[in-house]
């Protein structure tokens, strides 16, 4: 098995922390994002694993984009055995009564397309070689709708739910695998985006990126006869 793999949403949060962990276990990375400085910092983050991490700054929800970053990873990589879908974000204006068509739609193309659009580019080579892995990092927003959430970021996180399903139903005979993972509330950047941030005193009990990371690992580096198709965790 080829240690490669591609993280979504790279830059920050959830993303970064993945990325460090896979590097720490001896991965080669390629740390996709729109901003490159933060990309560059999870390099810088990463210290001594800082030549195993491929830089390729990259707006998922745009499929032409998409397209060219495979390109540029699979020419370095050779081949792509894990794919993990990090990138997210929502807006602060997100009730039915005030959500615009411009923020539904950038809501959906950074959660949902993105995801679909990353499947897409390196699913032909997995499952060519009928080896893969993908983590789609999803939300509790996934499980069960709530005023939190808003309607765009639900029903994206729904369609990711989708999405794995989707890749174990069809590509499991292909020695593909997929995982969702619904995290409950986690201390990163997205919380900045609600429309109350909460304060440091919420924050605290909530878990923190390296626990979803622990998850994701999980589901990467069980032996290919096991799939982990959910992992819902929540706060303690």
């Amino acid at each position: 098995m080829s240690k490669t793999a591609v993280v979504t949403g790279a830059g920050s949060g959830v993303g970064q922390a993945i990325a460090l962990k896979l590097a720490a276990q001896g991965w080669k990375v390629a740390l996709l994002g729109r901003r490159e400085e933060a990309l560059k910092n999870t390099v810088k983050r990463g210290r001594k694993h800082a030549k195993q991490f491929l830089v390729v700054p990259c707006d998922i929800g745009d499929s032409t984009q998409v397209a060219a970053m495979a390109k540029t990873v699979l020419a370095k990589f050779k081949s792509v055995e894990v794919l993990v879908n990090a990138a997210g974000t929502n807006i602060p204006r997100r009730s039915l009564a005030e959500l615009s068509l411009e923020d539904y739609h950038a809501v959906m193309d950074a959660n949902l397309h993105g995801s679909y659009y990353c499947a897409q580019a390196f699913l032909p080579q997995m499952r060519a070689r009928k080896s893969g892995t993908i983590v789609n990092i999803v939300s509790e927003a996934g499980k069960q709708a709530s005023p939190k959430s808003g309607p765009s970021y639900v029903l994206s996180k729904f369609g990711q739910t989708g999405l794995t399903q989707c890749i174990n139903a069809e590509e499991r005979i292909h020695g593909v695998r997929a995982c969702s993972i619904f995290p409950g509330d986690i201390d990163t950047e997205l919380l900045n985006k609600r429309p109350v941030v909460p304060d440091a005193t919420a924050r605290a009990k909530m878990m923190l990126p390296e626990d979803i990371a622990d998850c994701a690992l999980l589901a990467i580096n069980l032996p290919p006869r096991a799939v982990v198709e959910e992992i819902l965790v929540r706060p303690g």
